[in-house]
C-alpha cells in the first residue's frame, strides 16, 4: 500500500504535472492508496469554501482512509524524533514525523514531494513510492 502525502494531493489538485502527480494519476491503482486522517485535514483546510470542501471529502472517500496516530505510534514517533535529533537532524513538522513513522511501522511506502522526508528515508528506512513506470 502507498500512503500519499498532502504535498502530492495539493500538487494534483493544482494540476501540477510533477513526477509524483503523474505516478498518482497513471501508475498507482486507487485500491492501493491510503489517505491518512492528518493528510485529509491538511488538504481540506485549504478548501476555499464549504462547497469545495464537500467535493474534496467525496473525492477522498473513494480511497482507503486510516487514522495515522495512536498511543503506540506516538511513542515510536517520539523515539524516531529523538534518534534523528541525536544525529543533528531537526524535524520541522510533527505531521511529517507521524506520517513517516506510520509508514515505517506498517511497511507502507510514501509518495511525497517534500524534502522533509529525506532523513526518514536515509536514517530510518522509510520506503519511497516509485514515481516512474
Amino acid at each position: 500500500m502507498i500512503v500519499v502525502d498532502s504535498s502530492v494531493w495539493i500538487d494534483n489538485l493544482r494540476d501540477r504535472p510533477t513526477p509524483e502527480v503523474l505516478a498518482l494519476r497513471h501508475h498507482i491503482k486507487p485500491a492501493h492508496i491510503i489517505v491518512g486522517d492528518l493528510v485529509l485535514l491538511e488538504v481540506l483546510r485549504g478548501a476555499r469554501d464549504e462547497s469545495q470542501a464537500e467535493k474534496l471529502r467525496r473525492y477522498f472517500a473513494r480511497f482507503f482512509q486510516v487514522q495515522l496516530l495512536n498511543p503506540v505510534l506516538a511513542v515510536k514517533a517520539a523515539a524516531n524524533y529523538r534518534l534523528l535529533r541525536s544525529r543533528g537532524i531537526s524535524i520541522r513538522k510533527t505531521v511529517d514525523l507521524v506520517i513517516a513513522t506510520f509508514c515505517i511501522e506498517h511497511g507502507h511506502s510514501l509518495l511525497h514531494s517534500d524534502r522533509d522526508f529525506t532523513p526518514f528515508v536515509q536514517v530510518l528506512g522509510l520506503e519511497m513510492a516509485v514515481t516512474h513506470p
